[in-house]
């Protein structure tokens, strides 16, 4: 049988799968070893270029991609003063990806090409057909947000790669 944790948070809130964790910064532990070591200090929140960190419930820093993009910079890693967030060379920043939900346009019959145009990684592909329909490809995907801010209809979620 897997085992996993859980914080208190979410635990109360009847989150028992974990699913419906914040969006922490890049390079975070895992939801309870981030709670515990973070002293919401707000420097990565000051530091980030992009803007796209803010104070989550509790004061713990989560990511807002409403904001913008993640540009992987490392300056919240870097001025991170209890080393909470840690780059490790070859290894992602984060196992969150970018998927496209029921109410994308092009599942709707309509013609948009706006998360492909804005993903630079070019992880979202329009396969050939009247009106193509994206599909992303989980493995080049890195979950910088890019797609997320310009859907017109918000049909792009960023979340916790599926299992």
């Amino acid at each position: 049988m897997a085992t996993f944790s859980i914080s208190r948070l979410q635990f109360l809130r009847g989150d028992f799968s974990g699913k419906q964790q914040p969006l922490r910064p890049p390079w975070s532990p895992s939801e309870t070893e981030f709670t515990t070591k973070c002293e919401r200090c707000g420097e990565c929140i000051k530091v980030c270029p992009e803007g796209i960190l803010e104070k989550g419930r509790g004061g713990f820093p989560q990511v807002n991609f409403k904001r913008g993009e993640c540009t992987f910079c490392g300056l919240c890693a870097d001025h991170c003063p209890n080393n909470v967030l840690q780059r490790i060379e070859n290894i992602p920043p984060w196992q969150i990806k970018a998927y496209i939900e029921t109410n994308c346009l092009a599942k709707q019959g309509v013609i948009c090409l706006t998360c492909r145009e804005n993903c630079e990684l070019k992880a979202i592909q329009l396969p050939l057909s009247p009106v193509a329909v994206p599909i992303v490809n989980l493995e080049e995907c890195s979950g910088c947000g890019a797609c997320y801010q310009i859907c017109p209809v918000t049909a792009i979620t960023i979340r916790l790669m599926d299992k």
